[in-house]
């Protein structure tokens, strides 16, 4: 027989509640939590856009303001994401015992991990929601593609959601969130063409970032926000969903690993 360690998910509707009662929590500390997700981004726009914009006029003949914000969009969505995949899963799989709670109830370990992915990719997706509006505010992005952004940011929270879990489930404290993101966040913001052309790597960088998540989100998000559409559109989405779909099954796995053996 298979072990049932590694069955495939199975999913019920009873997931609903869960993530309706992340967001209830969410709803006491809105406010702060948005403009949390969107400082970074939004100081990191004008820093750059404005001040490296005013020496680096245009890239490819798109100006440099429009360029950083059409990739800044998605390093947010990911960040976002991330922390709450990290640190809010891990604070309640690990030290508020929520999910030990739930699970007392009539609730599986998978229908807890597709609420937690979902909730973070609505998380993420909020604040992309406010830096869009930051953008428009800015006479960014007014072309009717930008409204196909919103379903991709959507996958691209459950995409990294789905990466965070994995790491959710191998942490032991806190502070092993910081190598992911110095080790493995960060570098990915530079080899996904958010501040510059991947053109602009050495050839065996650019081959390598061809397999990033990130960059297969930028290609796809950045021509719709400038008013165009997209290239290798099937070959960027299959990307993010083997991340998301693939990052999910094994984040299954090593949950039940650590919580049910």
């Amino acid at each position: 027989m298979t072990d049932p360690l590694y069955r495939l998910p199975q999913f019920s509707l009873r997931f609903v509640p869960i993530w309706r009662r992340n967001f209830m929590v969410w709803k006491k500390l809105a406010k702060a939590s948005v403009l949390g997700n969107i400082a970074d981004p939004l100081i990191t726009l004008i820093a750059f856009g404005y001040g490296l914009g005013g020496l680096l006029k245009s890239i490819d003949g798109i100006p440099y303001i429009q360029y950083l914000a059409s990739g800044s969009i998605c390093m947010s969505i990911m960040m976002a994401a991330s922390f709450e995949a990290l640190y809010s899963a891990f604070s309640r799989m690990h030290v508020q015992k929520t999910w030990d709670a739930l699970m007392n109830a009539p609730l599986s370990l998978d229908d807890v991990l597709l609420a937690e992915i979902l909730w973070a990719a609505t998380k993420s997706l909020f604040s992309g929601v406010a830096i869009l509006a930051v953008m428009f505010a800015l006479g960014i992005g007014l072309h009717l593609q930008t409204l196909l952004v919103l379903p991709l940011l959507f996958l691209i929270g459950m995409c990294f959601s789905a990466i965070g879990l994995i790491v959710n489930a191998l942490a032991r404290g806190y502070d092993f969130f910081t190598y992911y993101f110095t080790l493995v966040l960060t570098p990915m913001v530079f080899l996904s063409g958010v501040y510059y052309p991947v053109s602009q790597l050495p050839q065996w960088l650019e081959r390598l970032s061809q397999c990033l998540p990130l960059r297969a989100a930028v290609e796809l998000v950045r021509p719709l926000i400038l008013g165009g559409w997209p290239d290798r559109v099937v070959l960027n989405l299959a990307i993010l969903l083997i991340y998301c779909i693939g990052g999910f099954y094994v984040a299954v796995l090593l949950t039940r690993r650590r919580l049910l053996t």
